[in-house]
C-alpha cells in the first residue's frame, strides 16, 4: 500500500540512532501535484466542493515529494500545501472487527508524512481486521514562537478536518462496515497532538454544515506516539503542567501513549504531562516509555525496541478495551 507521491520542506525530526541508515541524507525531490492513494484506498473529500473553507498559510498548490533522512534505510514521503483535505479508506484484509482507525500523520503541522506515519500504519491496521482511514488534513499552519513561548493558532484547521472526518465516518458507518461506537484515532508527533485535541474538544470548532456534523466528533479510543504541543515547557522541567490550549475532559476516550525518553524533537514530558492529566481526570490511560528510539520512526523496525514492540502493545491494548483487534498478529 505504498503511497504514490510526497514532499520536501524540513524533516519531521528523525532522531539520530545506532541505525546508520537512519542518519543517511538523500537529495530532496518534490513537485507540484495532488497526493493520490494507490488502488487499495478510496479517497473522499471532507468538505463539499462548493464550500469555501479557510486555506492553510500558503497559496501554493499541493506539493508532494521525498527526501531528508532515511528511516530504517528507506526514504519517506510527505505532502504539503494541502488546501482541500481528504480521507482515504482502506478496507480490512482479514475478517472484520467493525473497528475503524483514523490515522493522523505527523510533520510539525508543516507537512504530512503520508507513508511513514500514514499508509504504512494502514497496512498494519487492515491486517488486524480494522478499517483504516488516512486523514490528509490542511497544512501548513504555523505554531508561533514568541520570546521562546509557543502559541497555538486561533483556529486549528487540522482539528476542523479531523472532526469533520469523524462525523462523516459515523454517518456512513453501515456503508463502511464499521461500528459507529468503535472508531478511534492514532496520531504521530503533531498528529498525536491532533489525536489529543479531538479526544478532548467539548464541541466542534466550526459551524455545522450538514447531518454529518450532528454526529459525535469524539473518538472511542486514542493512541498517541511521540506527541508534541502538550506540555508547557516555560517552567521547571519538574513541572508537568499542560499548555494553556490543552483541554482535558473526564469523558475523553481510553488512551494509549508511547514515546522514547531520548526523543530529541518532542520532549517525553509531553507524554508524561498528558497521561497524568488524563489519569487525574479519571480517563483510562496506559503509557509506555522506552529508553531509546528517538522520533519519527513510524512502524519501521530498527535497533530500538520501541520500533518493533509498540504495534504489539497497541494490538493487545485494543483487545483489552473491547475494540476487537486481532491480538495474535501484532505487527
Amino acid at each position: 500500500m505504498a503511497m504514490s507521491a510526497l514532499v520536501s520542506i524540513g524533516s519531521p525530526g528523525i532522531a539520530k540512532s545506532n541505525d546508520t541508515a537512519a542518519s543517511t541524507t538523500i537529495k530532496k525531490v518534490s513537485r507540484t501535484m495532488v497526493w493520490e492513494p494507490e488502488a487499495a484506498g478510496a479517497q473522499i473529500p471532507l468538505w463539499p466542493q462548493g464550500l469555501a473553507i479557510q486555506k492553510p498559510e500558503s497559496d501554493k498548490p499541493e506539493e508532494v515529494g521525498n527526501g531528508s533522512k532515511l528511516v530504517a534505510g528507506r526514504p519517506w514521503q510527505w505532502v504539503t500545501y494541502v488546501s482541500r483535505p481528504t480521507m482515504t479508506i482502506y478496507r480490512p484484509k482479514v475478517p472484520g472487527t467493525h473497528t475503524a482507525l483514523m490515522v493522523l500523520p505527523g510533520g510539525g503541522y508543516e507537512a504530512l508524512a503520508m507513508d511513514l506515519e500514514g499508509t504504512e500504519i494502514c497496512d498494519w491496521a487492515v491486517k488486524q481486521g480494522m478499517t483504516c482511514i488516512l486523514l490528509k488534513y490542511r497544512a501548513p499552519q504555523a505554531w508561533r514562537d514568541e520570546n521562546h513561548v509557543e502559541h497555538a493558532p486561533k483556529v486549528q484547521l487540522p482539528l476542523q478536518d479531523a472532526q469533520r472526518a469523524m462525523g462523516l465516518l459515523r454517518q456512513e458507518a453501515s456503508a463502511y462496515g464499521i461500528d459507529p461506537h468503535k472508531i478511534g484515532v492514532i496520531g504521530f508527533s503533531a498528529g498525536a497532538h491532533l489525536a489529543a485535541a479531538i479526544s478532548n474538544a467539548s464541541k466542534r470548532i466550526y459551524d455545522p454544515i450538514d447531518a454529518a456534523d450532528r454526529e459525535p466528533s469524539r473518538p472511542d479510543f486514542a493512541i498517541l506516539l511521540y506527541p508534541g504541543h502538550l506540555w508547557n515547557d516555560t517552567g521547571a522541567k519538574t513541572d508537568l503542567k499542560l499548555s494553556p490550549w490543552v483541554e482535558i475532559r473526564p469523558d475523553a476516550p481510553p488512551t494509549l501513549i508511547m514515546q522514547a525518553m531520548n526523543d530529541p524533537v518532542d520532549d517525553v514530558r509531553h507524554s508524561m504531562a498528558y497521561g497524568l492529566a488524563l489519569n487525574d481526570a479519571g480517563v483510562p490511560v496506559e503509557m509506555h516509555l522506552y529508553a531509546t528510539g528517538g522520533h519519527a520512526f513510524g512502524m519501521r523496525p530498527m535497533s530500538a525496541s520501541i520500533t518493533t514492540e509498540w504495534p504489539k502493545l497497541a494490538s493487545k491494548w485494543l483487545g483489552t478495551i473491547g475494540m476487537g483487534a486481532n491480538q495474535t498478529s501484532g505487527k
